[in-house]
């Protein structure tokens, strides 16, 4: 990779056309040349995925549960994962979801568990600090389900205060009301590993002094599951709640038949989708950590093949942030960075023709999935497999939306064997269509809302739903592939996002940060499925838009607007918002409305300038942006992402789509040499 934005412009196979003094042109030229940069060799891009102290905690939670604590070849890398924990500390003692959050107290719980384990004493004055934040906000029996897996592990809780999950789901017949391919991907591959920890329930003995008892604001509750009843008689949780007491009573009295035989069917299962179709159970942290877990309680001695692969798949995830400090990322990134880069770079005139381009579509038609995974229990009709995942090697789980993504990509990019590749990916995702006219992350499922109302479902995510965000992106990948709006698929899509409009204008945004997000993903798989912008949704989407414009032309928004709706649209500027901004003005007004050129403006002027200076791998530099921000999100409620790559493509697209005087529905047209 190049080293500073002077060394890739001079490398970079472009040129610009500009007019004197067209400063959005010369800021494009910086951004491409800063993106090319960061191209790895191989022709993908990968930035940092980070998301929040939980997975650090967690890390080293498992390490103690496995007994792996004292290994003696990792401990310099243990003290330098505990070292980034205690430097996401807050001032008040907390530690929280992401900048700015309220205090989160399943992390704040893990993390004080974690360094007093490691050796900070509880008079410490930030452990005080946090001990005190954790009683004030209900004490250690407030933390989530899946923090009380850990703590039962550990022994700090009894296994009666987590909700069980029975193995015997794996032989539930597919057409009674809960089944595995009724739940969303992830929760299909954390509950599997975790219905063995359950029902073997593991103890990992500590010493009083490594406990946590002072946590507990009524030591009662380390003995009982804490979730309360509903006051009426009969609702889903009232049922759930006693059907989670009668498993652990029948449990207690060993009288629910195929215990065992239900253990080995879950075992044989995750031992399929962690083998060498998939970097990991699921390829991202939770399963990956609960996997091992599992399989260590069900006797997997650490040398056993399996183990080793699981651990090593996991372990490839740490990532030194300094000489002294190990973070761990929630998962690789490497396809959904790609994809969208390459989309920037075809919104800004490059193709095929350009060295970088076919790197790059080489690469990513070598990830196209040929496995036909769980998505295929619930596909609308039998489909050739395609599509394609997130992470470096998930064959078992490839996605709508990174195959939208990738399919537009490589179709823009051209050539025979990327317009080839884009087709395939576009026929799985018809197969992929709900019910409802939209489309969800992972499967083709039904909305059940009573699924959400298991004691093992405060995540927030049980099932994966149509949303606003994917469906407009699809709907985009489906006009680039030539699908017509009249096209039965893309007219339910249409009238799946008529219905999901807010009343003041905006779409919730499941994927990223909030409803700028997915009203400019709605926006944009309106427009291009021909619906006019004169439309009276596009005019209600326009006026929204402009109300939460800030007067300097940029946009911003918290994570905070998934707890408080009321707050849509506000927040810290940042540049990814700006830029999604940008483009829905676009949608509704053309690139030369002045309100999107304000926004426009506002990347420029924002833009970093030392064109001296090196990159980082993670994008910040000359011709990029400076974001702190989190604008990803993995759960709403509960875990969100910051996309260290986010700050600099959607920039560069925004751009791209200004310079060249369209809203994105042909390559804008510069001169490429």
């Amino acid at each position: 990779m190049s080293s500073t934005v002077a060394e890739a412009e001079s490398a970079a196979p472009i040129t610009l056309a500009e007019a004197p003094g067209d400063r959005a042109a010369v800021a494009l030229r910086k951004a491409v040349a800063a993106l090319i940069a960061l191209q790895h060799d191989d022709g993908y891009w990968c930035a940092r995925f980070e998301g929040d102290s939980i997975l650090t905690s967690e890390y080293m939670l498992m390490k103690f549960i496995l007994g792996q604590e004292r290994d003696a070849a990792h401990q310099d890398r243990f003290r330098r994962i505990t070292n980034y924990l205690r430097s996401l500390q807050r001032a008040d003692g907390s530690f929280g979801q992401y900048p700015g959050s309220a205090p989160d107290i399943s992390a704040s719980v893990k993390a004080y568990f974690v360094m007093k384990l490691m050796g900070d004493g509880p008079d410490a004055l930030h452990m005080k600090r946090l001990r005190s934040v954790i009683l004030a906000h209900g004490g250690a029996e407030r933390c989530n389900t899946f923090t009380g897996f850990y703590l039962a592990c550990l022994g700090q809780v009894s296994w009666d205060a987590v909700p069980t999950i029975p193995p015997q789901i794996m032989f539930l017949p597919s057409r009674f009301p809960f089944h595995l391919t009724k739940v969303a991907a992830w929760t299909r591959t954390m509950i599997v590993p975790l219905s063995i920890v359950t029902a073997v329930r593991p103890v990992r003995t500590l010493s009083e002094s490594q406990g946590i008892g002072e946590l507990f604001v009524d030591p009662r509750n380390r003995d009982r599951l804490t979730r309360a009843m509903d006051p009426q008689g009969w609702t889903w949780n009232n049922g759930f709640l006693t059907l989670d007491r009668a498993i652990k009573q029948l449990n207690a009295r060993e009288l629910i038949p195929s215990k065992q035989a239900a253990l080995k069917q879950a075992e044989r299962w995750i031992i399929e989708r962690s083998g060498d179709l998939t970097d990991g159970l699921g390829a991202i942290f939770p399963p990956m950590v609960y996997q091992q877990i599992a399989l260590h309680s069900l006797g997997y001695e650490r040398d056993d093949p399996v183990m080793v692969k699981a651990e090593r798949d996991l372990d490839a995830l740490l990532l030194d942030v300094s000489a002294d400090a190990c973070d761990i990322q929630p998962c690789f990134s490497p396809v959904w960075d790609t994809g969208i880069a390459l989309y920037a770079l075809t919104e800004a005139g490059l193709t095929v023709e350009d060295e970088a381009v076919e790197r790059t579509t080489h690469w990513l038609r070598g990830k196209e999935c040929t496995h036909r995974g769980d998505w295929a229990a619930n596909a609308r009709f039998v489909v050739e497999p395609s599509g394609w995942y997130f992470e470096f090697n998930n064959q078992w789980y490839p996605d709508v939306d990174d195959t939208a993504m990738v399919a537009m990509a490589l179709h823009r990019s051209g050539g025979m064997e990327n317009i080839a590749a884009a087709r395939r990916g576009a026929g799985w995702l018809l197969a992929l269509q709900n019910d409802d006219g939209g489309w969800a992350a992972f499967d083709r499922t039904q909305h059940r809302a009573w699924m959400e109302k298991t004691p093992f479902a405060d995540h927030n995510a049980m099932q994966d739903p149509s949303c606003a965000d994917i469906t407009g992106r699809t709907l985009e990948c489906l006009h680039h592939l030539g699908y017509a709006p009249d096209h039965k698929a893309v007219r339910r899509g249409v009238a799946f996002l008529l219905r999901s409009q807010e009343p003041e204008g905006c779409w919730f945004g499941r994927w990223g940060v909030n409803y700028l997000y997915g009203t400019w993903q709605a926006l944009g798989g309106l427009v291009h499925s021909g619906l006019d912008p004169e439309h009276a949704t596009i005019r209600q989407a326009g006026a929204w838009l402009r109300s939460v414009q800030k007067p300097d032309g940029s946009f911003g928004e918290s994570c905070d607007t998934y707890e408080d709706a009321s707050l849509k649209g506000q927040g810290e500027s940042t540049a990814s918002q700006t830029a999604w901004g940008a483009m829905s003005l676009m949608f509704c007004f053309g690139p030369d409305h002045p309100d999107a050129k304000r926004a426009i403006d506002w990347l420029v002027e924002a833009q970093l300038d030392d064109a001296s200076a090196a990159l980082s791998p993670d994008g910040d530099g000359p011709g990029s942006w400076t974001e702190s921000q989190y604008t990803g999100t993995g759960f709403p409620r509960v875990f969100y992402i910051r996309y260290h790559l986010y700050r600099l493509y959607f920039p560069l697209m925004a751009l791209a789509r200004s310079v060249g005087k369209t809203q994105g529905f042909e390559s804008p047209g510069i001169e490429v040499s």
